[in-house]
């Protein structure tokens, strides 16, 4: 009789351990981009090596959000970014799993971080299309994944980093970006027709403005149109509202471009109808840091979802 409640009392100990180390069903979750300028390990063409200073500029960056889930564009080899989780792991951030996709750019990638599984993997690395005769690859192809939250909620995402806007002889360089915008929304729609509800993210690096044609072809139209979650800095509510529907005057430039002296908005976070459906809009916005110029020439944007379909 002592055993057998001896074995009982031992398995109430083993049952309120396990609830107490279960994984809690997350009530929120967050998605991020950011464009890391070069996180090269040694120097490549004319890419320089990124350098300690920097590379601690962009972890307090990423510190300061904790995203769940962070896309990361201008990413150097594997070994770059088990470095760059590693040392987030030192610092108290742990990313479990990740992605890494080398396109026909051999210098720098597209890649993910994420404290959530990956249940899938389909990357994009070979795409190509004709252009004025000639035939280009996407450079720096699309990462995408799916991704479980919780046991109700899973969702996918495709991170891009197309065409900068530097000149190239080969093409025009807005032609080249928006022939890789007309592939990515050819993905983007393929996941929309097999699912019109599907819980999709599509961010990165677009290197274009929001009426630009690369974009208008991504956020594309009617019923199948991306959400474009604009994050804008932090502010104290106080932004002026504009006259015909224009948006409030806040700061939601997320590149600084040297050459002309110009600060723009040509990182996205986008979303389907469905994955609209859960966004939070107070949480979702342009991380401002004083020391965001050490780190890179972008700025991170951050968005924030409820983990329950809507």
């Amino acid at each position: 009789m002592r055993n057998i409640r001896f074995l009982i009392r031992c398995g109430a100990i083993l049952m309120v351990s396990a609830r107490l180390h279960a994984p809690l069903r997350a009530a929120t979750f967050t998605v991020a981009t950011y464009n890391l300028k070069n996180y090269l390990e040694s120097p490549a063409g004319h890419r320089p090596e990124k350098s300690e200073e920097a590379r601690a500029a962009i972890r307090r960056s990423i510190r300061a959000l904790e995203p769940d889930v962070l896309a990361v564009q201008e990413m150097g080899g594997t070994n770059a970014l088990l470095e760059l989780r590693a040392s987030l792991r030192r610092e108290g951030l742990d990313y479990p799993h990740w992605e890494h996709v080398a396109g026909f750019d051999t210098n720098i990638h597209v890649a993910l971080l994420s404290r959530l599984p990956i249940t899938a993997h389909r990357p994009h690395t070979n795409e190509g299309f004709l252009l004025r005769g000639r035939r280009f690859r996407v450079s720096r192809g699309f990462a995408e994944v799916d991704l479980r939250v919780n046991a109700q909620y899973r969702f996918t995402l495709i991170c891009a980093h197309l065409k900068s806007r530097r000149e190239v002889p080969e093409a025009d360089q807005a032609e080249l970006r928006e022939q890789e915008a007309v592939i990515l929304r050819g993905i983007i729609e393929a996941r929309l027709k097999s699912d019109p509800d599907v819980n999709l993210v599509v961010l990165g690096d677009f290197n274009d403005l929001k009426d630009s044609t690369a974009v208008r072809t991504i956020i594309g139209r009617g019923k199948n149109a991306l959400t474009d979650t604009r994050p804008v800095e932090r502010d104290d509510g106080s932004a002026a509202s504009l006259e015909g529907g224009a948006q409030a005057r806040t700061i939601s430039w997320t590149y600084y471009f040297a050459r002309d002296d110009t600060y723009s908005r040509i990182d996205y976070i986008l979303l389907s109808p469905g994955m609209a459906r859960e966004w939070q809009s107070e949480g979702t916005y342009v991380l401002a840091r004083s020391d965001w110029g050490v780190a890179s020439d972008h700025r991170p944007i951050i968005t924030r979802f409820n983990a329950e379909d809507e």
